[in-house]
């Protein structure tokens, strides 16, 4: 379940049910109220009863009004303050209706008849906005899928050509190919139900699938990996996923003037609750500028690097926090303009991550 900022500062909000608003509210009310005690000591001096028994009589209807106001000012409050505490405290629409206090007046009773109607259209509402959402994820896997079929086609047509243009038509292929990829991932990062599995996998194995799907691209950017890391070391991820973002950093690598990425990684606390296995991707590209640093993951968010490049789009990094996010692991950048860029991910041994 999610929180709400905007409910949060509710609770740390000064109450709005006061005396002062209260009075305020009913002033028409407490002015009626007046003039009805004005009017019953009028009538007793008509009536011969004597200046005193006047203003016991009018003493008394003024005692009652005010006791009436008092109760029900503090029932009032009762209803309000716990309503206010509701605001603050409800995390979804439907929960607003659970934590009312059971209606003490038709006011009260009404205003919770309202919420709990409230509650069940935002919830309706959130049903078929998460129900369109899905028919139009299905759609974009089925367009993605669809698309692949024509790039397969393209490269079998492209094996029986040679020379540069053949080349270089297989440079964009494998980029379109990227860039589908990429809308399929970040489709089905997005989804409610979990598309990925956690499993054990070789790390060195998917960092070298990861350099094998860039191949072209590494070649053209004369940029050359090296995987760095044990045979035998093991984590826990989701290979697919995990091969994605893996080549997203390559690419990023390739991209901003990287001559080689290296790939290294470590175990750090293995035998403790909280180990995890470190990886780390370097490269001695252009850098990021500590301007850019904070908006890094932002979606849709290319830097300066990102704009004279004119190619880039934003979502490289946006789309590995959001799948690290998903499979419960850890993402940090560290890089200094013009000496180069390192991406870490820390994956925890937890094996009650597997599914």
């Amino acid at each position: 379940m999610m929180a709400h900022p905007e409910l949060d500062a509710t609770a740390d909000a000064p109450r709005a049910f006061t005396l002062g608003a209260y009075l305020r509210d009913n002033a028409v009310i407490i002015a009626l109220g007046t003039l009805c005690v004005l009017g019953v000591f009028s009538m007793c001096s008509l009536l011969g009863v004597g200046r005193d028994g006047s203003i016991t009589v009018a003493a008394f209807v003024l005692i009652c009004l005010a006791l009436m106001l008092a109760f029900d000012f503090a029932r009032s409050v009762r209803f309000w303050q716990a309503l206010e505490d509701a605001a603050a405290s409800a995390r979804d629409a439907h929960e607003m209706a659970t934590l009312l206090p059971p209606a003490a007046s038709l006011e009260a009773h009404a205003t919770a008849g309202a919420i709990d109607r409230i509650s069940s259209l935002a919830n309706a509402e959130l049903t078929q906005a998460q129900a369109d959402a899905e028919r139009y994820r299905e759609y974009v896997e089925l367009w993605i899928h669809e698309t692949k079929t024509p790039i397969a086609a393209a490269r079998l047509i492209l094996d029986r050509m040679n020379g540069p243009d053949a080349d270089a038509l297989a440079r964009e292929l494998e980029r379109m190919d990227n860039q589908v990829d990429q809308a399929l991932y970040y489709a089905r990062s997005t989804a409610v139900q979990k598309d990925y599995a956690i499993r054990r996998l070789s790390l060195a194995k998917a960092a070298r699938e990861a350099c094998k799907r860039q191949v072209r691209y590494l070649i053209e950017k004369q940029a050359i990996p090296s995987v760095d890391i044990p045979e035998d070391m093991e984590v826990l991820a989701d290979e697919p996923w995990l091969v994605f973002m893996l080549g997203q950093v390559i690419a990023n690598a390739a991209q901003y003037g990287a001559s080689s990425i290296r790939f290294t990684a470590r175990e750090e606390a293995p035998d403790a609750p909280h180990g995890r296995t470190v990886l780390e991707v370097r490269d001695d590209g252009c850098g990021i500028s500590e301007a850019d640093m904070p908006r890094i993951f932002d979606r849709g968010f290319t830097g300066s690097n990102g704009r004279t490049s004119g190619t880039a789009t934003g979502m490289g990094l946006y789309l590995i926090s959001l799948m690290c996010e998903r499979l419960g692991l850890g993402i940090a950048v560290a890089s200094e303009e013009g000496t180069g860029t390192r991406v870490i991910f820390t994956f925890p041994h937890d094996r009650d991550r597997l599914i």
